[in-house]
């Protein structure tokens, strides 16, 4: 259900960034230019999808395989950080509905891990021809699937989409950048950290699957206008 939605969104809903850079408050300085930490992992997910974008089939399954075998042995450090967003959204009095979707469990974390299997053994969709005809002048066209590049997403408190999107967009052959809901960043912290190792230990760069560190609504608009790095943005 809350995955084939989430495909869904991936495919229909993606919206062009906008074409203003907004001036930030926290800079570094990196290769000469002053870059903020959002702005760096813009440019590190840009890198990472051009190797993404060319990587095979085989490539991209053994990552999401490892994505799933990290999440399920290491489960035990994902519960924890989770157990702390869970103790300060109760604190901060969260409404239990959406208490219950940030909370995980063993058995919850055994269906996000179920999930990346099923999209490792999903067909890869880059590269297929959908469509071939000859044209009157003997002109031969095709539409070809190819990634889209870097896909922002902004969503709300709930872990298991971090990983779900992760995954749908490294079998994609899209880099992604996350942004979820200040109530799951401990959560998604861990996630994010377990599925780049096993992302380096694929062979692929830890930038496939950046995620915004700070959680202030600014930097989430700030994320909207980073058009220089980011392809789709998927609110």
């Amino acid at each position: 259900g809350a995955l084939k939605k989430l495909r869904g969104r991936l495919l229909f809903f993606g919206i062009r960034t906008g074409e203003t850079q907004r001036k930030t408050k926290m800079t570094v300085q990196t290769g000469g230019t002053n870059m903020n930490a959002l702005q760096q992992q813009g440019r590190a997910a840009k890198s990472a999808a051009y190797v993404l974008s060319t990587a095979k089939t085989n490539a991209k399954n053994t990552a999401l395989e490892a994505i799933a075998a990290i999440l399920a042995e290491r489960q035990k450090d994902w519960l924890a950080a989770n157990a702390q967003d869970v103790a300060a959204a109760e604190a901060s009095g969260m409404r239990p509905a959406m208490l219950d979707r940030l909370t995980l469990t063993p058995e919850r974390i055994a269906g996000i891990v179920a999930g990346v299997h099923q999209i490792a053994a999903l067909p890869d969709p880059i590269g297929r021809v959908e469509r071939m005809e000859t044209r009157p002048n003997g002109l031969i066209i095709g539409k070809r699937r190819v990634p889209l590049g870097v896909i922002a997403m902004i969503y709300e408190a709930r872990p298991n989409v971090t990983v779900d999107a992760a995954a749908l967009c490294l079998k994609s052959g899209n880099a992604c950048i996350l942004r979820g809901g200040k109530e799951a960043i401990r959560s998604n912290r861990a996630a994010v950290a377990l599925m780049r190792e096993a992302l380096a230990a694929s062979g692929l760069p830890e930038g496939c699957i950046c995620l915004v560190q700070d959680t202030d609504r600014e930097t989430a608009n700030e994320l909207m206008h980073l058009d220089e790095y980011v392809d789709v943005l998927i609110p």
